[in-house]
């Protein structure tokens, strides 16, 4: 019987990988009153062309392909998609108790739905372009993030997105030193 030469070995173990983000912790996940206006608002950062369900795909993609190639990239990449995973989740609970849908689909002032889609994501062939991206797409949250704080008038709901911007920060400082590493 012959050996199958196609096997990847197990060269780059994720059993450790833990979400990359801020020590500290999240403000309670609570909102003034229903409102869908705000949970509108909040679809755009759950799972909009900038969101955290596009980050998420974006970094796992990227994670996939380069864990062959640079182990401890990859676990890197992948600890800040566990912290995106984080975020998505908070804002699936703050959109909830807004009175809001959580079914990826954002939803426009002019009543039209946009379901996600992975043509949102950035998909660069090699690893410097790759985390050049990641850099550009954390930038862009942070700044719908503080947009979408300016239209919310809810200091619970923008307790939270602030603290989603200091994870987002530092995603930018750890990709940054990526680059220069290469």
């Amino acid at each position: 019987m012959q050996e199958n030469e196609n096997i990847l070995p197990d060269t780059c173990n994720f059993r450790d990988v833990q979400p990359i983000m801020m020590n500290l912790p999240y403000p309670p996940i609570q909102v003034r009153k229903k409102n869908k206006d705000y949970a509108n608002i909040l679809s755009f950062d759950y799972c909009g062309s900038v969101s955290e369900m596009s980050a998420i795909t974006q970094y796992i993609n990227n994670e996939n392909r380069l864990s062959c190639g640079n182990c401890d990239m990859a676990k890197t990449i992948l600890g800040i998609a566990m912290a995106e995973m984080i975020h998505l989740q908070k804002l699936g609970q703050l959109i909830f108790l807004l009175g809001g849908t959580i079914d990826f689909s954002v939803r426009h002032r002019n009543g039209k739905e946009q379901l996600w889609t992975p043509e949102y994501i950035d998909i660069p062939e090699h690893a410097k372009k790759m985390l050049l991206a990641d850099i550009e797409s954390e930038k862009g949250a942070i700044y719908q993030y503080r947009m979408h704080m300016r239209m919310i008038k809810d200091n619970y709901i923008n307790a939270v997105l602030a603290r989603i911007i200091k994870d987002e920060e530092y995603h930018i400082m750890m990709l940054q030193m990526l680059v220069k590493e290469m």
